[in-house]
């Protein structure tokens, strides 16, 4: 595929954002109206480079990088066991946890009776205080782009279907157990540390030995050597 750089007017701010591991959504209009116009254009050149782009139906971007291996990182298992106990807290107060989820808000001062109340799960997650919970949770679901911080409320992204397609996945999983009657089949409390996972999340990070400019100069260079 012959790709015109000149027409990717918004390369570099997007490659900024997926490099760093931010999730891509009509959150960011101009970025993400230019990857659904030259989507095939951006998977090419990103391909050059050693990144797929994941484009999810759902209306966001993110990309999966083929030089790491399938251990889920730790903020991604904090991040998905505080999805697995928004689910349960939301259910539990008969508020439709998908509603909630996909475009809902949630406010900071329901935090410390979360807190309270899934303690001992939170602690899994080396989370004792409510600052610890917005610094190692709250602050990473923005800064990767699953949610947004208006003033203390917060207002979840379509990238969360990410951590709710797992959740969704396990009641499945624990409803088949119930009607099954079988202990064998039973299903304990989510854990964020644990040897195997049937279904994994991988968040990106900056890599250690390659800055974001000297990456996307990288992928210029190695596209050019393609054309030529």
């Amino acid at each position: 595929m012959n790709i015109d750089l000149k027409e990717l007017t918004q390369l570099a701010p997007i490659f900024r954002e997926l490099f760093k591991g931010y999730h891509l959504s009509r959150s960011e209009p101009e970025c993400y109206a230019q990857l659904s116009n030259m989507q095939d254009q951006y998977r090419a050149l990103f391909k050059a480079l050693g990144f797929e782009l994941v484009c999810d139906p759902r209306g966001f971007y993110y990309f999966v990088p083929e030089q790491m291996g399938a251990q889920v990182n730790k903020t991604a298992q904090r991040l998905a066991l505080f999805t697995f106990i928004l689910v349960e807290h939301l259910a539990d107060q008969g508020r439709d946890p998908l509603a909630v989820l996909d475009g809902g808000t949630l406010g900071r001062d329901e935090l410390p009776s979360l807190l309270d109340k899934y303690r001992d799960l939170f602690l899994q997650a080396e989370v004792t205080t409510q600052d610890e919970l917005e610094e190692k949770i709250i602050r990473r679901l923005s800064q990767l782009g699953f949610a947004e911080d208006s003033n203390g409320i917060y207002r979840f992204l379509p990238p969360m279907h990410r951590f709710l397609d797992v959740c969704l996945s396990v009641q499945q999983d624990r409803d088949l157990a119930a009607s099954l009657h079988s202990s064998d089949l039973s299903l304990p409390a989510p854990q964020l540390i644990a040897e195997e996972e049937e279904e994994e999340i991988i968040l990106l990070d900056y890599p250690e030995d390659e800055s974001e400019e000297d990456a996307l100069a990288r992928a210029i260079a190695a596209e050019k050597e393609l054309e030529a």
